[in-house]
């Protein structure tokens, strides 16, 4: 019989026990210390067997460092962790590993050097002797084709290579691989924060097929769209604990949003924000594939989404673009000074050896001077005023930047493209892992922004964020292939131009 403090939820006609004896692992008073910040203050968190279990939480509430543990690579300063009823004393990766424990970090984790069978490798050392390679490379291969049909990716490709969309669905496709070890449980950390919606679409329908096979998961995300309509259970974390968990059935967005930190905001759209005449020419851009004399033209103060299936040329025109504001290249146009807002901030982003004050200081290098040195002061006073526009959360500006959570990062990417002289700024799907309370913030500061002249060109994966936009570029196949205003923007239309070559 289950226990009396047992959850005990109805599920389409199905009883499902959520019960202490019925879990895969459990935390019990788990607390964490960085210094002096307390990342997470007494939690209590467990996961069933075949449950999907839904975390969210804004930046900086504890849900990384919360799943840190269950995948044994952080250590709980107190409290205690149990798998399948046995206390764990020296949890570590390799033990989860042996106990059927797997984890996608938001931070990708592929060796960028190694093929993607041998990426693969690393997680199955089983896979030894003459052909290993070979078998590393069936294994993969076969479970991206269950995952992502059409995914395009070679077992041989070299990871660092690949796109940051096409190295999430390797770094998914290889936790779900099986070999001699079990797997009774994933971890998916932002999961489809770099898919466009029909790939992350794929991922979420194996996710739930998973489950119902047996398995458990973890699913943390911000799009509270994906997490409504696919876990069992939410948890939802704020400031380091847990302050509430249920069904998911029980939950919709707005109480998500309010129990996460506050209620939400009325998000003012493009089409409610008065706008003015459009300004100068800041950019015309023709892509390198275009043959049909199809470009983006965009003017002071407008905003101009870029649409599509993810790798389909968005990023190499805006990379093209910012290399042709430093030199002239043939078919583009830029008018004035850009800066870049890059979605891969590991990669492309952050100077991982510095401040946080210094990665946003790095693009106003001119005004920080003071004769031939930068002058310390200005530097900090720049950033403190970025920190508190933004919010990023962090006791001292002078920390490194690698002591900010993802979403926390990727603001102050942020704050050194908005606090620059740039009168264009590029966005590179930059809504990667950030939270919902900080999108509408960023959504509210690009259209003030806006009003004030600057231009920003903005690729995203999340159709929603295209409703801020004056009109929006559909890609396919490298070439511009719709042109949506904002009174005929729907996601119907932009899937239609994706799939085909008009709208």
């Amino acid at each position: 019989m289950p226990q009396a403090n047992a959850d005990i939820i109805r599920l389409d006609g199905a009883e499902k026990y959520f019960g202490a004896a019925n879990d895969i692992i459990r935390l019990d008073g788990a607390e964490k210390y960085f210094g002096a910040v307390r990342a997470l203050s007494g939690v209590d968190f467990h996961v069933g067997a075949s449950e999907c279990v839904g975390l969210v939480g804004h930046n900086g509430a504890g849900k990384s460092t919360l799943m840190h543990m269950v995948a044994g690579t952080l250590v709980p300063d107190s409290g205690k962790i149990v798998v399948r009823g046995a206390t764990e004393e020296n949890f570590s990766v390799p033990r989860a590993q042996q106990l059927g424990i797997r984890c996608v970090f938001q931070e990708l984790s592929l060796c960028p050097n190694l093929s993607v069978a041998e990426n693969t490798r690393i997680n199955h050392p089983s896979l030894t002797g003459l052909g290993w390679r070979r078998k590393a490379a069936d294994l993969i291969v076969a479970k991206l084709d269950e995952i992502f049909p059409d995914h395009g990716i070679s077992a041989f490709d070299i990871a660092g290579d690949l796109s940051i969309g096409r190295r999430q669905m390797v770094e998914v496709a290889r936790a779900f691989t099986l070999t001699q070890d079990p797997l009774e449980l994933v971890i998916l950390d932002e999961p489809t924060s770099s898919l466009d919606a029909h790939t992350a679409g794929q991922l979420l329908a194996f996710v739930r097929r998973f489950v119902a096979g047996g398995g458990s998961c973890i699913l943390i995300s911000h799009v509270l769209g994906e997490v409504l309509q696919n876990a069992d259970r939410i948890v939802v974390m704020r400031d380091g604990k847990v302050v509430a968990a249920d069904a998911a059935k029980s939950f919709d967005r707005d109480r998500l949003v309010t129990i996460m930190g506050g209620a939400e905001r009325h998000q003012k759209t493009a089409a409610e924000t008065a706008k003015t005449e459009a300004g100068p020419l800041r950019v015309r851009a023709r892509p390198a594939r275009q043959q049909d004399g199809k470009e983006l033209v965009a003017h002071a103060g407008e905003i101009i989404g870029l649409a599509g299936l993810a790798g389909h040329g968005q990023t190499d025109l805006l990379l093209a673009i910012f290399t042709a504001a430093q030199r002239s290249r043939a078919g583009i146009e830029v008018t004035a000074p850009v800066a870049l807002v890059a979605g891969d901030r590991q990669s492309d982003g952050i100077f991982p050896q510095w401040s946080i004050s210094e990665n946003i200081g790095i693009r106003s290098l001119a005004r920080l001077r003071s004769g031939f040195l930068i002058s310390p002061q200005r530097e900090a006073e720049l950033a403190d005023f970025w920190q508190k526009k933004i919010g990023i959360r962090t006791p001292d500006m002078t920390n490194n930047i690698f002591s900010l959570s993802g979403g926390n990062q990727q603001k102050a990417l942020f704050a050194r493209a908005l606090g620059s002289d740039a009168k264009i700024v590029l966005m590179d799907d930059p809504m990667r892992g950030v939270d919902i309370g900080t999108k509408l913030e960023v959504y509210d500061l690009v259209r003030e922004e806006a009003r004030r002249g600057r231009t920003f060109l903005w690729y995203t994966t999340e159709t929603e964020e295209l409703d801020n936009c004056d009109h929006v570029y559909v890609f396919k196949n490298g070439r511009i292939v719709a042109n949506l205003r904002r009174d005929e923007l729907t996601e119907e239309k932009i899937i239609q131009s994706s799939f085909g070559d008009a709208a």
